[in-house]
């Protein structure tokens, strides 16, 4: 696979510039500014220690080119692609000071994206032949929300909320300060638009049909066992879009996609994938 929806370097620059600032400081890089002459080139390729997706090539990149604008780079493999074990997935031809000092940037960013995109395409394939989706939610690295929830897309996700302006959900607390659902749902509607979505968090079969009585856009089923998820579906089926929650792993995801979800949100994805173990080899 390829990934045509790239990142704009407007959603990147200012990430990879404050990442830049927190690890060279005000005195730069110490050991680099001692051992390598400031006139020397370099060439460097970007390797995967560990086969997996790759995401987030071109944030990692520009770290290079902020550091040195002349920075020249060849992709062989970008976003979307699956990187063999010892693989390159990038070279890059700099100033060699550039190189290293930009080093860990770069990788810190590459195998965290990697490493979601990577989780994200595994647990899509554990969903074969079934017509669930999976999304991922606002559990992100506070800072990195852009770049994780791309992450998610090039490993075959998309995402339940991007943020708090983008749609409803009204959630267990909100109900409990407006004093039941239909409360809730009445102050939403006099508040928001009509292009915005509605959705509703419950965890019993009452608070179910309190919602879809109301007319909601979709229901968040938090935490149900599978039993009382399959009869949730049923009930919402035609009615509201249904979108499983609550601890969802890889190993479980499954079970629960087979009720007949229709979108299976899992902030495992963001909080917890492994980072893909990618190395710079220098030239």
């Amino acid at each position: 696979m390829s990934v045509t929806r790239g990142l704009l370097p407007l959603l990147y620059d200012d990430i990879v510039r404050r990442a830049l600032a927190e690890d060279l400081g005000g005195a730069g890089d110490l050991t680099t500014d001692a051992v390598v002459p400031a006139d020397l080139a370099g060439r460097a390729a970007i390797v995967a220690r560990a086969a997996g997706r790759v995401a987030g090539l071109e944030p990692a990149l520009h770290a290079f080119r902020l550091l040195d604008p002349e920075c020249q780079t060849d992709v062989p493999l970008p976003d979307g692609r699956d990187a063999a074990a010892g693989e390159a997935i990038a070279h890059v031809s700099a100033q060699a000071r550039a190189l290293l000092a930009a080093e860990r940037t770069a990788l810190n960013l590459l195998g965290r994206l990697s490493g979601i995109a990577t989780a994200t395409r595994d647990v899509v394939a554990r969903l074969d032949g079934l017509k669930t989706r999976v999304v991922s939610t606002r559990k992100t690295t506070p800072g990195l929300r852009t770049l994780e929830k791309y992450a998610v897309y090039v490993g075959g996700g998309g995402s339940h909320r991007y943020g708090l302006d983008d749609a409803v959900l009204i959630k267990d607390n909100h109900v409990a300060l407006a004093g039941g659902i239909a409360e809730a749902v009445l102050r939403v509607r006099k508040s928001v638009g009509h292009m915005v979505k509605v959705e509703v968090e419950v965890d019993t079969l009452c608070q179910l049909d309190d919602a879809l009585a109301l007319g909601v856009d979709a229901v968040l089923l938090d935490n149900m066992d599978l039993e009382t998820l399959r009869e949730a579906v049923r009930r919402a089926r035609g009615r509201a879009i249904s979108e499983a929650s609550g601890g969802i792993r890889p190993e479980t995801v499954r079970a629960v996609a087979e009720t007949g979800v229709d979108l299976v949100s899992i902030g495992w994805l963001t909080h917890s994938a492994p980072a893909l173990d990618v190395a710079l080899d220098v030239r």
